[in-house]
This record gives C-alpha cells, sequence and structure tokens, in this order.
C-alpha cells in the first residue's frame, strides 16, 4: 500500500522540497497551499499523513488540527518556523503527533513520517493478531483496539493517534511503570531528553480527556523519577 502524505504549506519552495524527499520515499504527495483546502482533502478521505504548516491563508494550522480532530485521528505532523515553547505546546495540545521548526532536514522529516505512519498503522495491525485483545477495559474505560475508539461509560472519547497509542500501552499492561522513553518509542521511535516536554503535554492532554478531575487523575498516575502508570478504580 502506498501512503499518500498531504502537504498543507504556502510556501512553494518548501513544498518542492517536501515532494521531491517523499516522493523519493515512495510515497505518493498532495499539495495545498491554505488550511480550507487541506480540511477539504482530509474530509475527502485517502490522506495517510498531514504535513501542516502553522501560518496559512484562509485558516491556520492551528485551527485546521482543531477542526481534523473533531472526526479523525489521522497522525498530523507540524512544521512551522515558530520556535517558542509556547507555540509548542499549543501545537500538541490542539492534537498534533509531533512539532519540527524550521529550518528542517528533509530527510528528518522522511523519517518522521516513516516513523508515525509506522506507529500509527502498526497499532491496528498489531492488535488484529488472533492472540491479541480487540478490546482493553479498565474501570469506566474501553479501549477498541481495532477501531481505535476509547469509550468512557459508553461515550466516545476523541483522541488523536499519538494519545491513543500511549494509552493503549499503558491499558495493557495496567499497573506497570513506563518510563518515558518507553511511551516516546511506542509513538514515535527514538528517545531525546528534549522530548520530556512532550510526553508531559500528551499525558496532561490524556488526562483532560479521561479523566473526572485533571488535577487528581484516578487512572493515569505519575511515578517521580520514573515515568507513569496506569491504575483502575
Amino acid at each position: 500500500m502506498q501512503h499518500t502524505i498531504l502537504i498543507a504549506e504556502d510556501d512553494h519552495d518548501i513544498i518542492e522540497l517536501l515532494t521531491l524527499y517523499l516522493t523519493g520515499a515512495d510515497f505518493a504527495v498532495r499539495a495545498v497551499t491554505d488550511g480550507e483546502q487541506a480540511l477539504e482533502a482530509i474530509r475527502a478521505g485517502g490522506i495517510s499523513l498531514v504535513l501542516a504548516d502553522l501560518m496559512m491563508p484562509g485558516m491556520n494550522g492551528y485551527e485546521l488540527i482543531r477542526q481534523v480532530r473533531a472526526f479523525s485521528n489521522l497522525p498530523i505532523l507540524i512544521l512551522s518556523a515558530r520556535t517558542m515553547d509556547a507555540d509548542k505546546v499549543l501545537g500538541l495540545d490542539v492534537g498534533a503527533d509531533a512539532y519540527l521548526t524550521k529550518p528542517f532536514n528533509a530527510l528528518e522529516v522522511v523519517a518522521y513520517v516513516k516513523a508515525a505512519l509506522r506507529r500509527y498503522y502498526e497499532l491496528g495491525a498489531g492488535q488484529s493478531r488472533q492472540d491479541a485483545p480487540h478490546t482493553l477495559t479498565l474501570g469506566d474505560l474501553e479501549l477498541d483496539t481495532t477501531q481505535f475508539i476509547l469509550r468512557k461509560n459508553g461515550e466516545t472519547v476523541p483522541l488523536t493517534s499519538t494519545e491513543l497509542k500511549i494509552l493503549a500501552r499503558l491499558m495493557s499492561c495496567p499497573g506497570r511503570v513506563f518510563t518515558k522513553a518507553q511511551l516516546y518509542e511506542c509513538v514515535g521511535g527514538a528517545y531525546y531528553e528534549s522530548d520530556d516536554n512532550t510526553m508531559m503535554v500528551h499525558i496532561s492532554n490524556l488526562r483532560a480527556k479521561i479523566e473526572d478531575d485533571p488535577a487528581n487523575p484516578k487512572y493515569i498516575k505519575t511515578v517521580r523519577g520514573l515515568g507513569y502508570k496506569i491504575e483502575g478504580q
């Protein structure tokens, strides 16, 4: 299966560069120059992953991601010239799976794309084996690993693809402590110390979505100096 990558970027030089490297890596590429066109392309289907700039005409990248997350867990990687921590946190908070800054190494972008696709699609492929459970249940939470849907008390909880992977890893072994590195590996590959804040944002977002009181979590617990674990009550 050939994956199709959607580039949402208004800089034609960047589109040309990314298209060159992505097609060279055997991906199909579509490109649009504003957020509204990107949303329309995603709704039409056939897109495997999105590379999105933040500053685009019509609809910015933040709003694009917010709207996509209302109906899809499609992997979305941000490519932006904004390097402030606040911008990165906001990008991850609205639902991006990774935040890459410009100027970038095109080969590194391709590596991120491959890792995101591998993790996103292998999560489903791995759980489709006959010896693997299709549903993980813990307390009020029920994670369908076939359809990638989380329900709490029977109500669907919208999660990003990254949040789904983290939660699936935690729910697969209740009570086990996972380091940030182990959780990051299930999301996108190699872990670096600079990724600490990224993982904390993902955990914070998960708590906001699944906990009744995120400040006093019932499910996802922090184990100081080690990492995180999930517990059922």
